[in-house]
Order: structure tokens, then C-alpha cells, then sequence
């Protein structure tokens, strides 16, 4: 039943928010599309529910600099200043409502973090992959951020433990007011984040 009716908010939601949103997504549609070489959006692969991959939807907010061996450079010498300003107040997410759209999402679970981090988890961090992933949940509203990857992901298994469709609208509620308020969650993913490298059993 709760995979149901979030499954409705979440399509009923996500197109109501993209509509709401859409002069903030035409105007960094065009000014990327004019000033970053037409290159609008960020695809990156994330893993969703039950670890499947999908490709995670951003407005671009880095260039592609590389070093002289052809590595990106550090994300810090990447990101712009225009970039920095979506990040800031989390703009550079609004095209994820399209991923809801698709399935790959919902709007609330836990965030979907990098590939790479996969093998890292131990089996209590896992179980955050037995949910859709979520643009905003219960970590984002209960420090984001400002916690530790420990926490985050006692957080996430939480909300996988105790999912309901009262804590589905609380948490975007909670979203909805911290964001508005400048609370700490309108800080973009990856500012200020540190790179998770596993956990000590």
C-alpha cells in the first residue's frame, strides 16, 4: 500500500513542482545552454532500489577541466560560480523531479549516493538500497551534511525500517520549511561532504 500511494504523490508532486519551478528551470536551462558550450545537463549513474543502476538527472554545474594525465581536476577547480550558486540553493536538482517522473525515484528516501561506495557498505548500510532513493529524507531533514556518514546511514535505515505515508509527508514537510528557512538542507549534495571510504566493524 505505502508503494502505491507515494507512487501517486510522487507523480502527482514531482509534475506540480516542475511546473511551479519551471522560470527557475528555463532560466538555468538557457544560461547554461548559452554559456557552457550547450551542455545543460549531468547524467551521472547512481545505484537505486535493490542496488539497480540508473542515471541521476542534474542541471550542470562543473566544467570538464582535466589535468595533464586527462583526470578531472578535484571538484572544487570544477565547479563555477554560477555553479556554486545553484548548488547553493539546490536548483542544480530540480531536473531529479523528471527521475520521479521515470520511477527511478521517489521524493523522499534515501539520497542516491555514488557507485563507488557499493562495496563499501556494510550489511546494516545496505538495507538503504531496499527503498527507491529520494531527491530530500529523514537525513536530509536531521542534519544533512553537517552529520556523519554513520549517522546518515543510521538515519536512512530508519526510514527504510519505518516507512509510512505520515513520515513520506512529514519529511517534505520538514524539506519544504528548512528550505524556506535556510535551515541547513538547501545546501546542494556534495558541498561540504566528505568522501565516505567504508566503515570499521
Amino acid at each position: 500500500m505505502y508503494n502505491f500511494i507515494t507512487r501517486i504523490f510522487d507523480i502527482i508532486f514531482a509534475i506540480t513542482g516542475l511546473v511551479l519551478l519551471s522560470p527557475f528551470f528555463i532560466f538555468v536551462y538557457i544560461y547554461l545552454f548559452i554559456t557552457n558550450d550547450r551542455k545543460v545537463f549531468f547524467y551521472h549513474p547512481r545505484p537505486g532500489k535493490d542496488e539497480k543502476i540508473f542515471k541521476v538527472i542534474k542541471f550542470k554545474s562543473m566544467n570538464d577541466k582535466k589535468d595533464e594525465n586527462g583526470e578531472f581536476l578535484p571538484f572544487e577547480q570544477r565547479v563555477t560560480k554560477f555553479g556554486n550558486t545553484i548548488r547553493k540553493f539546490s536548483l542544480d536538482e530540480i531536473p531529479q523531479l523528471l527521475n520521479v517522473i521515470k520511477g527511478d525515484m521517489s521524493l523522499v528516501g534515501p539520497r542516491p549516493l555514488l557507485v563507488q561506495y557499493l562495496p563499501l557498505y556494510n550489511d546494516f548500510q545496505k538495507q538503504r538500497h531496499n527503498v527507491k532513493p529520494g531527491i530530500t529524507g529523514w537525513a536530509q531533514v536531521n542534519g544533512r551534511n553537517a552529520i556523519s556518514w554513520e549517522k546518515k546511514f543510521e538515519l536512512d535505515v530508519w526510514f527504510v525500517k519505518n516507512k509510512s505515508i505520515l513520515l513520506y509527508i512529514k519529511i517534505l514537510a520538514l524539506t519544504v520549511k528548512k528550505v524556506l528557512f535556510k535551515e541547513g538542507v538547501n545546501n546542494s549534495e556534495n558541498l561540504n561532504m566528505t568522501t565516505f571510504t567504508g566503515t570499521k566493524n
